[in-house]
């Protein structure tokens, strides 16, 4: 038997055909949506100071079966395409359960960003989203770009200008790319919406007490311990939004330069603020160096959130993972071999294509405002408070007692825009992990959330299809 860790895409394509044998769908129609549809290759020339460089870039549209698609652009010296095709497969699994009617896309353009400048990564993102118009590869019906590693607000801006300077006049032109600044037709929430995701998700799982039991826990996630490998935008607010929601104990942290530990808890907000001023995560105060960042993974906690890039924990250290949930924040952290072994020790894992799905989830809400062209709350926020306030005024008028200042605005206001976001996202997390948890439950044989989840995913997707008359 090889040692060798399987690609990125062959642990998806094994997850994929490990739930398909649960769904009962015809061989046909698995395999349409198994199956890519369309990969871009591209190679184009970018003039860089007095040089040129040929960038190798990608998109991919894995399924049409609902358009437009859907999914993120990262910018890595690792991005290859059996990376992306997995990324898109897992957007189009991803936005099946969390009930968002996109097709799954990726793309990804194999640079550092740490290598280029600003300007110099303007004319790169530009000369890419050029390529992507030519071939129709990007548009608010056909296909929709969002940040993923390496990419931020700043290269949507870039997407968004560069496609209506090009379909001049296209009045659903900024629908053509989300997670944009907000004052760029972006949405309150987006930034933190996948780790907030993460964290509704985690804790849903966390008020179940018959599937707690089995691990040695108790329901809440007030107390708990947390370790987090990166600290990107993902692991950042996962970490931030635990310890100020759900009163976790953060008692260690990994990243590029190295990963620190304290078992009496550590502040993540300061924790960044820190490595902001200093540049390194090392040194924190209150907190000891681990002698390598991967060490991290292998410390007892109840939850480990690797929230950086795939592959992290693979069949040569998976034995040696000794925390009781594995919450996937980023995609594909645990390789197929190295799943097997986590479960096989009885070690919960929730899948990626549910627990980052915060980020599609809120990038949905942001196209649909896109269209709509109003900010959400714009209609009913005035007209909510001042219902609220008369509802306020009666009650002090029925009891002869008056409500505090303070009170007053808390029990009035109407609902801004991060309001309404955060509203429908925990709705999204909650609906779509009870569904995924139905499935489980239901099914015999499925013994994890990884099959549970891509078998709802499948149905529904088949679904779709089985509508469309494609496959009757």
């Amino acid at each position: 038997m090889s040692n060798q860790v399987p690609s990125f895409f062959e642990s998806v394509q094994r997850n994929f055909d490990k739930a398909a044998k649960h769904t009962g769908l015809p061989k046909g129609l698995l395999e349409q949506i198994k199956v890519c549809n369309a990969v871009y290759q591209m190679r184009f020339p970018v003039k860089i100071g007095n040089d040129y460089q040929v960038i190798e870039a990608y998109r991919v549209q894995h399924s049409h079966h609902r358009l437009p698609t859907k999914g993120g652009i990262r910018y890595s010296m690792h991005v290859n395409q059996d990376e992306v095709m997995a990324l898109a497969a897992l957007m189009t699994y991803k936005c099946a359960i969390v009930d968002v009617p996109f097709g799954g896309a990726k793309g990804g353009l194999k640079i550092s960003p740490r290598d280029y400048t600003p300007k110099q990564l303007e004319k790169i993102t530009r000369r890419y989203t050029a390529e992507l118009i030519r071939k129709n590869f990007i548009g608010p019906g056909i296909d929709v770009p969002a940040p993923d590693y390496g990419t931020g607000a700043r290269e949507m801006a870039w997407i968004a200008d560069t496609y209506q300077t090009m379909r001049h006049g296209e009045i659903d032109g900024a629908a053509c790319v989300t997670g944009k600044p907000v004052s760029q037709n972006g949405i309150r929430g987006r930034e933190e919406a996948t780790g907030r995701g993460v964290y509704y998700g985690i804790r849903e799982f966390f008020s179940f007490k018959e599937d707690l039991k089995p691990l040695g826990l108790t329901p809440g996630l007030a107390g708990k311990t947390m370790v987090i490998q990166g600290l990107g935008n993902v692991g950042s607010f996962t970490g931030t939004i635990s310890q100020k929601e759900g009163d976790v104990k953060v008692i260690a942290v990994a990243e590029y330069e190295g990963a620190v530990y304290s078992e009496n808890g550590i502040d993540v907000e300061k924790l960044l603020k820190f490595r902001k001023d200093t540049g390194s995560i090392v040194g924190f105060p209150g907190t000891k160096t681990l002698p390598k960042r991967e060490d991290a993974l292998e410390l007892e906690c109840d939850i480990l959130v690797p929230a950086a890039l795939e592959n992290v924990i693979h069949a040569g250290n998976a034995d040696r993972i000794k925390a009781k949930i594995i919450g996937e924040a980023a995609n594909g952290p645990i390789s197929a071999d190295a799943e097997e072994i986590l479960l096989k020790k009885g070690i919960v894992i929730i899948p990626d294509m549910y627990l980052n799905a915060g980020g599609v989830t809120v990038s949905y809400f942001e196209w649909l405002k896109n269209l709509s062209h109003m900010r959400f709350g714009r209609m009913e926020k005035r007209f909510n408070h001042n219902t609220y306030d008369n509802l306020v005024n009666m009650v002090e008028g029925m009891t002869g007692k008056t409500v505090g200042v303070q009170e007053r605005i808390f029990l009035t206001r109407g609902a801004d825009e991060v309001d309404l976001v955060r509203s429908g996202l925990e709705e999204t997390m909650v609906t779509a992990y009870q569904q995924i948890r139905e499935v489980s439950k239901r099914k015999k044989g499925i013994n994890d959330f990884r099959t549970a989840a891509f078998v709802s995913a499948l149905n529904k997707i088949a679904s779709d299809y089985m509508t469309l008359g494609i496959f009757p």
